[in-house]
Parts: C-alpha cells; sequence; structure tokens
C-alpha cells in the first residue's frame, strides 16, 4: 500500500526525455537574484547520473569554461529546473565517465552515436528502367 509521502513524490515527478552518461545537454534552471526570476541555461556533458528514476533522481553535467572544468549536480526533479534539452548522444561504455576529469582537448572528446541521423524522406527503391532522381541518387 502506497503511503501519502509515496503518492506525493509520484505527484512531483516530472517527464523528462531520457538521459544518460554521454549526452550533451542544456539544462534550464531557474535563477532568483533580488525580487527577479531569469532562466540560465547549462550546457554540458552528463558524466554521471544517480539514485534512480524516483523524485532523488540526479545528474551531474560538466563543462569546459574559461579552460576550468566546472561539474553541478542538478536533481532533476526539482521545480528548479525548467527544462532539460537532450543535444547529442555519445558513444559510451561505462556508467560513470569520471575518466573525462583528467582529460582535455582532443582526449576528452566522445564518440558520437551512429544511426541518430533520421532521413528526411523515405527512401524508396528503384524500380527497373527507373533513372536516378535527387531524391533516390544515393541508391
Amino acid at each position: 500500500m502506497a503511503t501519502k509521502l509515496d503518492i506525493f513524490n509520484q505527484k512531483q515527478l516530472k517527464t523528462l526525455p531520457d538521459i544518460r552518461p554521454g549526452y550533451t545537454v542544456v539544462v534550464h534552471q531557474k535563477i532568483k537574484e533580488g525580487n527577479k526570476e531569469r532562466i540560465q541555461p547549462y550546457k554540458g556533458i552528463v558524466i554521471a547520473r544517480k539514485h534512480g528514476k524516483g523524485i532523488n533522481a540526479t545528474i551531474t553535467v560538466r563543462k569546459i569554461s574559461g579552460g576550468i572544468g566546472v561539474e553541478k549536480i542538478f536533481p532533476i526533479h526539482s521545480p528548479v529546473i525548467e527544462k532539460i534539452e537532450v543535444l547529442a548522444k555519445a558513444k559510451v561504455r561505462r556508467a560513470k565517465l569520471y575518466f573525462l576529469r583528467e582529460r582535455s582537448g582532443k582526449s576528452a572528446r566522445l564518440k558520437a552515436k551512429s544511426g541518430l541521423v533520421e532521413a528526411v524522406a523515405p527512401v524508396v527503391p528503384l524500380q527497373t528502367g527507373e533513372t536516378p532522381t535527387e531524391e533516390n541518387k544515393e541508391l
């Protein structure tokens, strides 16, 4: 039987895109300065996801700012987080990418996941006797 706390926590959960280590994301965070509120984007690579998929779930996002590595931990279901956009996905073989902390430059790059680019138009096979056009020239 679900307790009152479980029911409250279920109501607080947000619907978010699937976020995994290796993804390049932009986290839009609400910042309060005095009586004004604004949204500040934070773009970086997700190096860790912790605490499961529940209300306590967090992601660690790393970026390079002014030549210095900066990491920030975001509770993804917090009301302070406006939205999270996934910009790119990389092929990684680790759950935690802490090895990126020691790397810089080219060695810190991750390989892009293949098969992410979706075709704009459906690929239609050529019929016999048909000449290639701009749409089906790649065949």
